[in-house]
């Protein structure tokens, strides 16, 4: 009696796929890509439907206005169609004693914020940066008095949409 020592096959197609997933990665891409152009296709053709019947209404359009119509369509149809955004990196404007972006002045929610941050420091033992006035009653006077002498040592970023920010340090702010 002689034993058969070798191993079954399993479904040829599996082990395919599994020896070559780049190939089926490949596939997989231009399967999405050609989906992409479709949807591209048919919405611009759709577009350029609705474009038609607005020019259209009302009187019927004369031999000159259609094919001036047709020509206004091929026009749309050639048109360089942007599928995907380039990516934006991210970067500081910098240009010392200039604020580039936003008021010269601190707004009322900048000013809110370090009055804030710094009141809770000193109410937290920080040491001031003036000589605590005797109207004083709270850390909040003390930080509103910080602040109008610009002795708080703290930068205001100003951050654009498409993500750019500005750095402000505290006493290029005009006083306002």
């Amino acid at each position: 009696m002689v034993k058969n020592n070798t191993l079954p096959e399993i479904n040829n197609k599996n082990n395919e796929s599994k020896e070559d997933p780049t190939l089926e990665m490949q596939e997989s891409f231009e399967e999405k890509e050609s989906d992409v152009q479709v949807t591209v296709d048919t919405s611009l053709e759709k577009a350029i439907e609705v474009f038609r019947r607005i020019r259209e209404q009302g009187d019927p359009l004369s031999d000159k206005e259609l094919a001036d119509l047709e020509k206004e369509c091929d026009i749309i149809r050639n048109r360089e169609i942007i599928i995907t955004d380039i990516e934006h990196e991210i970067q500081e404007l910098e240009e010392t004693g200039k604020i580039l972006m936003g008021p010269p002045t601190l707004t009322r929610f900048e000013k809110a914020r370090i009055m804030g941050a710094r009141a809770l420091q000193l109410s937290l033992g920080a040491p001031p940066f003036i000589e605590i006035p005797e109207s004083a009653a709270t850390s909040l006077d003390i930080a509103m008095e910080e602040l109008e002498q610009r002795l708080i040592p703290i930068s205001i970023r100003r951050t654009l949409p498409n993500g750019d920010f500005q750095n402000i340090p505290l006493f290029e702010f005009t006083n306002g």
